[in-house]
Formats: structure tokens, sequence, C-alpha cells
């Protein structure tokens, strides 16, 4: 493609790892083309017979003027051929539905295909179907509870209509309860039983987590300490009953049905301040990583119980914490207002350790989610991330340009107030929001489409 005479131009070879490649050649484009125009020529090269949207990576980062801008920005001479990759756009952020709740929640999972499953600070746990119906609600805990996790189910699973979850709590424990949700038939209903309470913490459980394999789970708590537990229910307690608890015991029938207290397998104790969040490897379970009030994300040993790595930020205490899909990096929220990129695999001897990326932004980010890795998370997927924050924000990056969020959407827009995001999910598309307004559903991304329109 040619540019007129009078408008400098830039020449150009197009790559994409989505399913619209085009021809290897060199085009000449006009310094004034941005990513509208640059678009309309890919679906013009392409004869695409509907229209797709793209967004393109100069160097590894969007682009966002015009082509000419960037080029001016870089000191990119007019002969020199610039390599730029094509990719879908992502599409803009739809509201679904809203899930009320009386109390603010303070963890949502979007992880059960077809449900959603909240837990609010009036300490109960609930379940909803993608109609917005009330399924279930019960009392998960005696306070505030703090997080949510569904345990993923093994191969051996003896029903698929049973789920394990682990809930943290402000009551100082955190429980492993069972979910039943029926296949079929009107008259069955949705209910949990705890199976289990996890007894270790002298704090608030800030966060719970569960490995890829669901054999193992991880608590953290404001009291500095990291539990790690099995997910097996013992037979009788590991952890004796206090005095308050014995002198509820009224029957020798319900001691039968009562949880049993599971004592932790490993405590590991590094942190010097309020753990915020720890999170297993991707894969076997053999390292785990946290963040904490300390400015530290640390990496464990989980067999032996020891701190791996530590990596140290300045004046930065950590809110929350999550893994790229890669596992290569940790993603960590601060309360200075930015989201920093680790990188896992570095080491380094300085005592403040630099992010490789740093995400903005105008408000204390509270929540990071990734999208799980899956065949339906659609194009550039592993590179994305989703920010809750205390202005009510979510947030879209991309990690290959961090200058500016991809897109956002504020939650709970008709409030007359900002209301604090305290917690995202991210699966199939589908987003889960989590905070004071109670629950809004959003379509983010490429993913599946599974919601009612």
């Amino acid at each position: 493609m040619a540019s007129t005479s009078s408008e400098p131009s830039h020449p150009v070879l197009f790559t994409t790892e989505t399913p619209y490649p085009l021809p290897s050649q060199k085009f000449m484009i006009p310094a004034s083309w941005k990513r509208y125009q640059l678009s309309q020529l890919v679906n013009k090269a392409l004869s695409l017979s509907k229209p797709i949207p793209f967004d393109f990576l100069v160097r590894g980062e969007i682009l966002r003027g015009s082509l000419g801008e960037w080029c001016a920005e870089k000191g990119i001479g007019e002969e020199e051929t610039l390599e730029i990759e094509y990719f879908e756009s992502v599409m803009p952020p739809q509201k679904t539905s809203s899930l009320p709740h009386e109390d603010w929640v303070s963890a949502v999972s979007c992880q059960l295909p077809g449900h959603f499953l909240t837990a609010s600070y009036d300490g109960f746990l609930r379940v909803f179907d993608y109609s917005q119906k009330l399924l279930h609600a019960s009392a998960a805990h005696q306070a505030p509870i703090t997080s949510l996790c569904v345990v993923p189910a093994p191969s051996s699973s003896p029903s698929a209509s049973t789920q394990l979850l682990i809930t943290g709590s402000h009551d100082l424990t955190a429980h492993l309860t069972q979910l039943s949700i029926p296949d079929s038939g009107p008259d069955e209903e949705v209910h949990t039983r705890t199976l289990a309470s996890l007894h270790l913490h002298t704090a608030a459980v800030s966060s719970v987590s569960s490995s890829a394999s669901g054999s193992h789970v991880l608590t953290s708590s404001w009291d500095t300490l990291i539990g790690v537990w099995d997910t097996s229910i013992p037979t009788i307690d590991e952890v004796p009953l206090d005095e308050s608890d014995r002198k509820k015991r009224r029957k020798v029938d319900d001691d039968a049905q009562r949880p049993r207290r599971k004592a932790p397998l490993t405590v590991l104790k590094s942190h010097t301040a309020r753990v915020s969040k720890a999170v297993f490897d991707h894969g076997a379970g053999e390292k785990a990583y946290s963040c904490g009030f300390d400015s530290t994300v640390r990496t464990w040993d989980v067999e032996n119980g020891v701190c791996a790595h530590t990596i140290t930020a300045s004046s930065k205490p950590f809110l929350d914490l999550a893994l790229t899909q890669s596992g290569n990096s940790a993603l960590a929220a601060s309360t200075d207002r930015t989201v920093c990129q680790y990188d896992l695999r570095a080491s380094t001897t300085s005592a403040i350790t630099p992010s490789t990326a740093t995400l903005a932004h105008p408000a204390t980010p509270s929540c990071i989610v990734v999208p799980p890795p899956s065949s339906d998370s659609g194009p550039g997927a592993e590179h994305q991330l989703l920010t809750g924050a205390y202005d009510g924000v979510v947030r879209l990056w991309d990690l290959r340009s961090v200058k500016s969020a991809v897109t956002s959407f504020k939650a709970w827009e008709q409030a007359k107030a900002g209301r604090k995001v305290l917690s995202v999910d991210w699966a199939r598309g589908i987003v889960g929001v989590g905070g004071e307004g109670g629950v809004e559903v959003w379509r983010v991304g490429h993913g599946e489409r599974a919601l009612p329109s």
C-alpha cells in the first residue's frame, strides 16, 4: 500500500498469532495512521466478510497514538522497517447482572460453570446461578469471611455434583466445606456441610488458596504465619477442643456430625508483619509465594517449610498477590497505588528488588486476578490481568504495554459515592466483582459468552 507523496510513511511488516495471518510482504504505512486505520487495512487485505477489530504491538508496546508519534518518541527513522504484531481487540466490558447483598462482599468466585459463589462480611456463603437466582445461603462463619477458594476436584472424585471449598474468616479459622449441587431435579436443593475447621492462627485469616491438584491448601494471617494443610478430613480432632467449644456440645449424636478440627502440616514463618496473600505455584505445589505488610514477596520451599528467596520493596505494604499464567512472575498490589511485576527467576543481592513493570492506579488497588490458562481464554490472555481498586473501578491490563489500562469499568455506577472493590474473579470471559455494593457480573475479553443475554 502506497502513501501519498506529501505525507511521510514507514515500511511495516505485519505478524500475528491469530487465525488471520497476512501474506509476508512489506506495507508502506502513512505516519498519521492509528489503530483504526491499521485495523481497516488488515480487514481489507484479508477480505474478511465480518470486520474484526485489531490492536497492534510495536516492539512490545500497544500502539495508542499514531505511528508517526510512536516513531518520533522512540527516535525511529522513516526508512527503518517496523515489525508490528496484531491481535484481536478486547471487547468493551458489558454489565450483565447484579447480585444484591446486605453486607460487603469480600470474595466472589466464577470458577464453577453455571454458578457464582460469594462470601460476605455477614459470615454467609451464598450460591447463585446465572439467572441471578439465590440457590443457597448458609452461615459459614460467626465473623466476617475474608476469602473464598474453590478447591479443584481430583480426577478420582466420586461425584461431579460435590465440590470442596475453603473459606477464611475473622474468627481466626478457615473451613473446608462440601458444596453439593444436584445435577437435575427441581426438588433437589443445593446444600453445604462444613467438614473441618483449620486451627492455627491467632489473628484474622487474610487469604486461602489451593494447589492445582486440590490436595493441599494455604492459609495466611495477620499473625504473620502461613499454614500448609492437606485436604483430607480426619476421623478425630487433631486440635483439642477449647473450653468454650466443650460447653457447646450437648449430645453424642451431634459430635458425630461436628466438623473435625485440623492441624497444619507445616507452618511457614518468615514475614515480620501481616501476611496478605499466599498462593501455590502452578505446578505440583512444591513452591509457594506470599506477600505482606512487611513490603516483601517471599518464595517458599513448601516441603522443607523454609523461605527460599525474598523480594524486598521499599515502603510497599502489599495487599494482594497473583502469578502470571507462565508462573515466572508475581504481581503484587500495594498501598502506594501500584501493582508491580516481579521476576521470580531473578536473583539479586541488593537490599531493594526492582520491579520489571509498574501499573500505576489513581486509587489503592485491592485485588488482582489473572485468567486461568484454558483454550477459551482468548488471544493474548497470558499477558492480561484485572485489578480492582478502592475507587470502585476494575481495570484490564496487558503486560506488554503497561503505561495505561487497556480498558476499565466502574462497578455500582449508580452509587452516589464510590464503593470499594474488594474482590474480582475471572473465568470463561465472565468477571465477578465483589465489594461494598454487593456483586456485579460483567463480560470481559474474548472468552465464552456463557451468560444469558
